[in-house]
């Protein structure tokens, strides 16, 4: 991906920032017009026919534009974490900062929750902490079922199984998360389910006890929103 050149690079990632804004498959003319490209649709097409044989972006349907593949997102994720756009909050409104502020500054599990309530309302997706690895906390499970693409049946029934074993899962890979950073798993890499992705921390709160905090979400998650509201977290927690 290095070697991809610019402009290929930019339409796939501005497919990948216009599909997880709009939830539907991305198209030629669409790109064009909203990201105001120097070049025709046409040539858009051919920018994405070249990507889609390369796997980066699929078409779901034969009359509907691209989406993104597993691979895509993991390249979109590499720019992310070397670019300057995950600074302190710099994805979050100041009010969203105020009252993580407000809730994160006490060290009190009931104040924690209520801020797991809240990022779960911001991210629209699931929120999980484990405040021990035997005191789970999980809020916005219905966030995650409301998601075009856990509509179908089988969907459904693969996300309200991975909650009933989220303190499992959770316990499974518990120890293999790295300390004071913020790990996002895409796919088949994902430990909750090779059809979503996850954003988490590991921390060591003030009375020594690791926890985790995480957001579950599908592979179309806002990954810069949700790097940075997990950042703020750790950032509260750790005095990062």
């Amino acid at each position: 991906m290095i070697f991809m050149e610019e402009r290929k690079k930019r339409i796939l990632f501005n497919t990948v920032k216009e599909h997880i804004e709009t939830k539907a498959p991305v198209s030629s003319q669409g790109l064009v017009k909203k990201y105001k490209l120097d070049i025709s649709p046409a040539t858009v097409r051919n920018i994405m026919g070249e990507l889609e044989e390369e796997e980066y972006i699929l078409q779901p349907h034969t009359s509907a534009g691209r989406i993104p593949t597993e691979k895509a997102y993991k390249v979109y994720l590499n720019y992310l974490f070397s670019s300057e756009s995950q600074k302190e909050g710099k994805n979050l409104s100041s009010g969203e900062l105020r009252q993580l502020q407000e809730l994160l500054s006490e060290n009190k599990q009931d104040n924690f929750k209520k801020a797991a309530k809240l990022i779960a309302t911001y991210s629209d997706n699931a929120v999980f902490w484990a405040f021990s690895k035997n005191n789970l906390y999980y809020t916005g499970v219905s966030n995650l079922l409301q998601q075009p693409e856990f509509a179908r049946e089988g969907l459904i029934y693969d996300i309200s199984s991975i909650i009933d074993r989220m303190d499992e899962i959770i316990g499974d890979f518990f120890e293999d998360i790295p300390k004071r950073e913020i790990s996002v798993y895409v796919g088949s890499e994902n430990p909750f389910g090779k059809f979503c992705s996850s954003v988490l921390t590991k921390y060591r709160s003030q009375n020594r006890n690791l926890g985790v905090f995480g957001i579950l979400g599908p592979l179309r998650m806002d990954y810069k929103k949700n790097i940075a509201l997990v950042g703020q977290v750790l950032r509260y927690l750790e005095g990062k």
